[in-house]
């Protein structure tokens, strides 16, 4: 394992995902921007995150969202330049809080220079080619004969970082030390290097465990990143990799500090919840735990989780996030905000680190009727568009989000009457807001409800109830209707939520939760 510890003041980081053109717009063109994020500082601060981590906001054709980068060295137009990087940089360190970017490592733009280089030069091998279309091969757009391997969609040429075994079939393939593989990982250091003088924390590394093919249990991907970490520790002491892989367990071991509980990697993050039987049909079936059925279960999660974490302690976190701007929010299908206060209690209470996706703090819901947007639609079942309507901010024009006439927005804003909104939420001592605030606070004072505090879960049912570090209890109801569990002895004194214990058993009410001071 890689000698460079995560710093110390990642333990008990509290993560939260901006997805820049939906955030806040500062220029009132409709597009949130850098300017825009910067403005509303104050309000994180408020909340109490640590970290910002900016989704993908480098140069592109924006045919996938940002993710399909044509230029790694400059700032999108449209959410501002490097100089407003910076600015929102240092006012963020100036509150306390740290800045991550989005490195999509695996692949380009089809518009990126090298990409254009490449369709006409047969000698060039910073991606994969093959003499003619084979499954998952585009033909080439170019004099260059044969085709090239996409990542996710054909305007996204995967970047060669080599095979890590030969197939004769694919005479091709190259081997990871070629020198097109070679050339690639200099230049991911070059792109750190470039943008840790901004004075960012480090990098979000998306889809982190795709960068070398055909590679049995992802031991080639986990010796480059293993490289790139001792490069880091060295070039940039306390640089934080922070991966889209899915396999804390993985990806730590070969350099990452954080890992992400994923939608697409297992069942364990989706049996908590999966909002896949509405939002994504294509999905295999399976009622989440944090469901009003309380027909779900925590085995998977609690399995995995455990895993995880008897794997990365003392080298690195899991992170379980309330969403991201690939899959649906919290408040999605079937689950509505008032489950949000059990799920949150849960999120924050939890040893890992815990990442809000913007907007779930105060219950924005997943929109669904809106059109494509930049790629959105994934399939003719998903559109991702639904998780990235813009922040809503308060009740006026836009909610609060532009200035811009309202056909000019990103995307539109939740057409619900009653959606939720930042300072309505403010106002109301009862909101999820406030308790989000609360929770993140009393994490913040007291280190056994952190990453590393120990955990002995009570009840793994209907409430999940846990104790963390012999000081709080914890229990949870996502179930519409009541439930309780039994408990050997008073819980202690209530400082957030409701419940009751009667006759050795604690009772919580539907969409219910509780945390309770046990020790000194």
């Amino acid at each position: 394992m890689p000698g460079n510890r995560p710093p110390e003041w990642l333990t008990d980081t509290v993560l939260y995902e901006i997805y820049p053109p939906s955030f806040a717009d500062g220029n009132g063109d409709g597009i949130g921007d850098l300017a825009g994020a910067e403005a509303r500082l104050d309000y994180l601060s408020w909340l109490g995150v640590d970290v910002v981590w900016l989704a993908s906001c480098f140069v592109s054709p924006f045919r996938d969202a940002g993710y399909d980068v044509s230029d790694y060295r400059a700032i999108a137009p449209r959410y501002g330049t490097r100089d407003d990087l910076v600015r929102l940089v240092d006012a963020a360190r100036a509150r306390g809080i740290r800045v991550l970017l989005d490195l999509v490592a695996g692949h380009t733009s089809d518009q990126h220079p090298w990409f254009r280089t490449a369709i006409d030069d047969p000698t060039d091998h910073r991606y994969i080619w093959a003499p003619a279309p084979v499954e998952d091969y585009i033909p080439s757009p170019g004099s260059r004969p044969g085709a090239y391997l996409k990542s996710y969609y054909p305007i996204q040429p995967a970047l060669n970082f080599g095979f890590a075994r030969p197939d004769p079939r694919e005479p091709w393939r190259q081997p990871v030390d070629a020198p097109g593989p070679a050339t690639n990982r200099r230049a991911l250091r070059e792109i750190v290097d470039y943008w840790m003088p901004v004075g960012i924390a480090g990098f979000r590394v998306d889809m982190a465990s795709s960068l070398v093919k055909d590679d049995p249990n992802s031991a080639e991907t986990a010796r480059l990143w293993h490289e790139m970490r001792g490069w880091l520790d060295a070039s940039h002491p306390g640089a934080v990799l922070i991966a889209e892989w899915g396999d804390p367990g993985l990806s730590v071991p070969s350099g990452f500090h954080v890992d992400f509980f994923l939608h697409c990697t297992g069942r364990g993050f989706r049996s908590l919840w999966d909002n896949g039987a509405v939002t994504r049909p294509d999905w295999p079936a399976g009622t989440p735990f944090f469901h009003e059925s309380g027909e779900g279960s925590l085995r998977e999660f609690l399995a995995e989780w455990s895993t995880a974490d008897e794997v990365v302690a003392g080298n690195g976190f899991a992170a379980l996030p309330s969403a991201n701007h690939d899959f649906p929010r919290l408040a999605a299908g079937v689950r509505t905000g008032r489950q949000m206060h059990a799920a949150f209690t849960f999120l924050l209470t939890w040893p890992t680190l815990p990442a809000i996706y913007y907007g779930d703090e105060i219950g924005m819901r997943f929109v669904t009727g809106l059109p494509d947007k930049e790629g959105s639609r994934r399939n003719p079942s998903y559109n991702r568009a639904g998780c990235r309507t813009p922040m809503q901010w308060d009740d006026s024009a836009n909610a609060g989000f532009s200035t811009a006439p309202a056909d000019q927005l990103y995307l539109p804003i939740d057409p619900d009457p009653d959606r939720p909104t930042v300072a309505a939420q403010r106002a109301d001592p009862g909101s999820l807001l406030r308790l989000i605030r609360d929770l993140i606070a009393l994490r913040r004072s007291n280190r056994t409800l952190g990453s590393r505090g120990t955990t002995e879960v009570l009840n793994a049912g209907y409430p999940f109830v846990y104790r963390r570090g012999g000081e709080f209890l914890v229990a949870v109801n996502p179930r519409a209707t009541p439930a309780s569990a039994p408990l050997t002895m008073p819980p202690g004194t209530l400082l957030l939520g409701s419940a009751a214990y009667v006759e050795r058993q604690l009772e919580v009410p539907g969409f219910g939760y509780a945390v309770y001071r046990t020790g000194p």
